[in-house]
This record gives structure tokens, sequence and C-alpha cells, in this order.
């Protein structure tokens, strides 16, 4: 299993993580920024107007209101990119991540706008009756490329468990063991069989169901953060100025972090903040393609507020509790996973200049230092071996060997080149710790103490759920583009049962997988809005001219 993390880590580099997809992703953001003129500064005000049905038209064509439509795309993109991925890329790249983050959602708003606003021009009605939309529309019927189009949705199916079903559900399962201590096959169970009730009555269903649970759950989550802000209220300034100030200079090791350059920060903060809110990889246009509307560029006047509620109000609030609480950088009592700890053959000490430099070109694949091999020699769980383990990029400390019964180990522990291939042991003890787990640990630095993972565990569910209904809806929508409507069923029957599996396995793989899937389906869609870019404008402007003529005084 390391090895096979090893690998999609490493394409997950090339693909998602390289200086190529970064700069296609930004760059075609900042072009439409300027070419349409700030459309997320100027146009900003209108949205809000759009999005509270001021000027909905019942006889439209459509099966949801601009409000449901935009409620069912928030909730595919508020999930665990709000409060797992904001801690993972912080736990990645320090503070900056974050501002890099939110510069990725400010860029994205142009993005989100352009994407929805072709999507919706050139949706169809299926052999249902119910309107289907989304990248591979355009592809197909202005671009007259039916192959990239089939490509888009191809890689919306897969991309669908890669970010929409496996993840979720991993990080539900895992916060409700860490905080409850329920069962991870149980909450698979349980929510495999909800998820399955709610997909299986189609947009409708769907629609109702987060119009109600996106607001609800986004306004508990925000008045808890908001509580663990102004308990660490003093670390608030050091928490602002330590996001700002190593934007350009990457973030020296600090207390168990061992440091992060500006590229690393940059990389991780981007494709976290592209994972979070999807700006550019065509996901939110097939919720939105099913909005009541005859103007396609009203439509991405909504889109344009998606990435501002997502990245800048949300992941910004779960980024400042987990600064301001101090946890990102604390060694905190924890159960190894396999794929994240790597034994050493030498001992390093991290409060050591020379040790925290040799360790940081280690984790960032820029120096190799000796891993041990052989056997470890445990007794009543301690290591005998003069040695050091690694545990999610830190120096771990007081580790301590489990047997598959959850006792401390007499005995030996076979390591191959720093992976240990015991499936019966597991190790314990103090280390960074990353995603869901880390912004629980951010919670119980409040007035809310050990009961602040509750609020992490109920938010991560409901977030996590309600992104997990939409991903079924755009994979749907894309078996049916490629199937036709007979597709659907077991399509959604394979997802659940995904979903279910999904939630006992490893997250470490789970997330790198994640981000292969991003990156698969905003390639082809960057290229597509960029080719139509004139078609965009014309749009644009058409649509302005019409609603100032018709609304002089709004």
């Amino acid at each position: 299993m390391h090895n096979v993390n090893i690998f999609l880590q490493g394409l997950e580099q090339y693909i998602g993580g390289s200086q190529w997809f970064i700069f296609l992703l930004l760059g075609t953001g900042i072009f439409f920024t300027i070419y349409l003129k700030f459309p997320q500064i100027r146009f900003f005000k209108h949205a809000l107007k759009v999005v509270s049905g001021k000027y909905d038209k019942s006889h439209h064509k459509g099966d949801t209101s601009h409000f449901q439509a935009l409620t069912t795309a928030l909730s595919g993109t508020i999930g665990t990119g709000n409060i797992a991925g904001v801690a993972f890329a912080i736990y990645l790249g320090g503070p900056a991540a974050l501002f890099w983050m939110i510069v990725t959602a400010v860029i994205g708003m142009t993005t989100k706008f352009v994407e929805v606003s072709l999507s919706h021009k050139y949706r169809e009605v299926d052999e249902k009756g119910f309107i289907s939309g989304g990248p591979m529309y355009y592809m197909k019927n202005r671009l007259k490329m039916p192959w990239l189009a089939g490509f888009f949705a191809a890689m919306t199916i897969i991309s669908s468990f890669g970010q929409g079903s496996f993840p979720q559900i991993n990080s539900i399962s895992n916060s409700l063991f860490s905080t409850f201590g329920i069962d991870k096959v149980l909450t698979g169970a349980v929510l495999a069989i909800l998820l399955g009730v709610v997909i299986l009555g189609g947009i409708k269903r769907i629609a109702q169901v987060t119009e109600k649970l996106v607001p609800t759950m986004a306004v508990v989550y925000f008045i808890g953060a908001l509580a663990v802000i102004f308990y660490n209220i003093e670390n608030i300034g050091p928490a602002f100025a330590s996001i700002f100030s190593t934007v350009f200079t990457g973030t020296a090791a600090a207390g168990g972090f061992l440091g992060a350059s500006f590229a690393y920060a940059f990389n991780r903060g981007v494709n976290r903040g592209l994972f979070s809110n999807e700006a550019g990889q065509g996901s939110a246009p097939i919720a939105h393609a099913a909005a009541r509307t005859d103007e396609p560029v009203s439509e991405g006047m909504v889109a344009i507020l998606e990435p501002f509620i997502d990245t800048v109000i949300i992941c910004t609030l779960t980024g400042l509790v987990i600064l301001s609480s101090g946890v990102w950088k604390e060694k905190i009592h924890n159960q190894f996973q396999a794929t994240d700890m790597t034994i050493m053959a030498d001992v390093y000490d991290d409060t050591v200049k020379a040790d925290q430099d040799k360790l940081y070109k280690f984790l960032a694949h820029e120096k190799e230092l000796p891993r041990f091999n052989g056997d470890l020699q445990v007794v009543n769980g301690q290591i005998q071996n003069s040695l050091t383990v690694i545990n999610d990029r830190s120096v771990a400390e007081q580790v301590l060997v489990y047997n598959e019964l959850d006792s401390l180990l007499t005995g030996t522990v076979n390591v191959v080149n720093g992976n240990y291939t015991n499936d019966d042991v597991h190790f314990k003890g103090n280390s960074l710790i990353h995603s869901a787990p880390l912004t629980a640990e951010a919670f119980t630095r409040s007035y809310f103490g050990e009961a602040g993972r509750w609020i992490v565990s109920i938010g991560l569910l409901l977030f996590a759920f309600s992104t997990s209904i939409a991903w079924a809806y755009y994979g749907g929508r894309s078996v049916t583009y490629l199937f036709g409507a007979k597709g659907v069923l077991p399509y959604r029957i394979i997802y659940c049962i995904g979903f279910f599996v999904a939630a006992f396995a490893d997250t470490t793989i789970i997330w790198t997988l994640s981000g292969i899937t991003i990156a698969m389906m905003t390639f082809p869609n960057l290229i597509g809005i960029l080719m139509l870019r004139k078609d965009m404008k014309g749009e644009m402007n058409s649509y302005w001219s019409k609603f100032k003529s018709e609304h002089p005084n709004d």
C-alpha cells in the first residue's frame, strides 16, 4: 500500500501539483478577470440580487431556482475542503498556504462566472425531460469537439469518486471515530443508505435537501468558528501577520513544524483552494445548468458568489481557527497511519537547526537520508533500537507499538526501507496531525473544550455528506451524456458502494487520488473556456446592456 501511495503522490505532483497546471489554472482566471474587466467586483452586488430571486420568472425553462442551484453547487464545494482541506494545506505549506487559497478563490470567482455562463448557454433536455448541462455540452455543441466532451464526462465520473465520494465519507468516519468512538464500518453503512435515498430522487429532491442543509450547516459552523477565534483573540493579530509575512519567504521551522518553502506553500495553497471551491474544474456548471432562467449570464452571476462563500469566508475562518489556536505546529497524541510514517536509521533532534534542515530537505524530496532496514526490537511497546520515527512530516515522540488487540507489543517488527511490513501492529505517539483531526483539535482550544470536537464532527458530517450528494448528481449527468439515462441507476448503486468502502480506507491515498482527478477534469475545461473567450464577452455585454435597459434604476 505504501508503494501505491508513493506512485500516486508522484503522479499527483506531476499532474495536479506541477507548475504548468497551477499557472494554467491561475492564468486562466487572471486572463478572464482582465478581459472581462473584473466581473467579480463589478457584478457582486447584482449577483446578490439575482440569487435572492428578485428577477426570477416562473415560465423560464429549468428544474430549480437560482437559490437552489447555488445551494446545490455549494453543497458540492462546501465539504471536507473547508474543514480538512484547509488544515491539510496549512500542515503542508504553513500559514502562507491559506493566503494562496484565498487568492485562488478571488480569481476563481471570475472563472466560475465564465464556465457556468457558457455551460448554461449550451445546455440540453435529456430523454426524460430533465435539463442536462455542463462543459461537455459546450464542447460538443459549440466547439464541435465530441471527443473532448467525452473525455471530460469520463473524468467527471472518476472524479465523482475521487473527490465527491471517497474523501468525504473517509473524513466523516475518521472524525466520528475520533470524537465519539463510532465504528467506521457502521458510519459508512448508515450514511451510504441515506445517500442512496436522497440521490435516487434526482435533482429536484437533491435541490430540496441542499437548500435547507447548506444554509443551516454554514451558520452553525460560522458561529462555532467565531467562538474559537474570540477565545484566542490575542492570537488573531499574529495569525493574520503569519499569513501575509511568509507569502514570499516560506515558513520557518516552528514547534514540530519543520518548515515549508514559498513554492510548496504556493502549490499546496492553490491546489487545496481548487479542491475547496472547484473554480475552473467544470463541476458546478452541471448543477447551475438546471436553474430556471433563459439568460445564461444571470446564472453565471450567481456562480460568482460560490468561491466567495466557500473559500474567502468559510476557509478563512477555518484557517484563523487553526492558526490562532497554535495547534498546527504542536505535536498531538494520535495513532499513526502507515502511509504517513517513515522510520529513519539515524537519530534526529528537531530542536537542532542542522537536523531541522536535513529533515526539511528530506521531506521536500531534495535530499535522501538513510532509512531503517531490519527488525525493530520492541519491549512492552517501547522500541529498543536507536532511530527516529517520522510521522506526519514531524519527528514523533513517545512512540509506542501495539498489537492487533491494542495491547503493548513485545516482539519484533520487520522494517523495509523505512516502512514496517507487519499488518498486525500499529504505532501511537505524539506528532503533528493533519486534515479533520487538526481542525477538531483547534476547536477544543476554546470555550467549548472537548465539546469543540462535536462541532467539527457534526459540521464535517453535514458538509461532506452534502458534497457527496451533489457529486452523485454531477457523475449521473456525465453518465447520461455518455451512456444515456439507462446508465444512471447502476452508477448510483456503484457510487453508494464505493462511498461505504471508503469509510474505512487509508486517508492519505484518498487525498492523493483526489488531486489527480481534479486536474484531469480541470485541464479540458480551462482550454475550452479560453477558446470561447469572445463568445463569453459578447454574451456578457449583451446581457448587461439588456438588463440596464429593462432596469435603468437598478
